[in-house]
């Protein structure tokens, strides 16, 4: 398959998660994903998405998120980033410490870096590139 790589953009509404759903959806079925894959795709990005919404943009529905995610035979890979003014993702509490698990933040990020096999965060957070292998 040849890479191809596409472009979404949308208002920093909650609501638009349901996009990203049904990207992900249509992407399993058009390439035929194993249903692992689209577990991992389906999880990481939505939880991507909605970090960029909710932290990233703080609910500002004037924001934009752009997803962008290109495939080819060997892996997917989705960069998701918002107008905010990133976070440092370097001090994230570990989710899984026990003076931690009653804390509701940093379950997302830990989420991401374990079912992606790749990620990356650019400009200061702001960026999120994650890599999935396909094969």
């Amino acid at each position: 398959m040849e890479l191809t790589v596409n472009k979404i953009e949308f208002n920093s509404d909650t609501k638009n998660i349901n996009i990203v759903e049904k990207l992900i959806d249509d992407l399993s079925s058009q390439y035929d994903l194993h249903n692992d894959i689209y577990g991992k795709l389906l999880l990481a990005v939505v939880e991507g998405v909605n970090n960029a919404i909710v932290h990233g943009n703080k609910l500002d529905k004037d924001k934009l998120v752009t997803v962008t995610y290109s495939l080819d035979n060997e892996r997917v890979e989705f960069v998701i980033q918002d107008e905010g003014n990133g976070f440092d993702y370097t001090q994230i509490p570990d989710p899984t410490k026990p003076e931690n698990l009653e804390k509701t933040h940093g379950r997302g990020v830990f989420l991401m870096h374990h079912l992606a096999d790749e990620i990356e965060f650019e400009e200061e957070g702001s960026i999120v590139r994650m890599i999935f292998n396909i094969v």
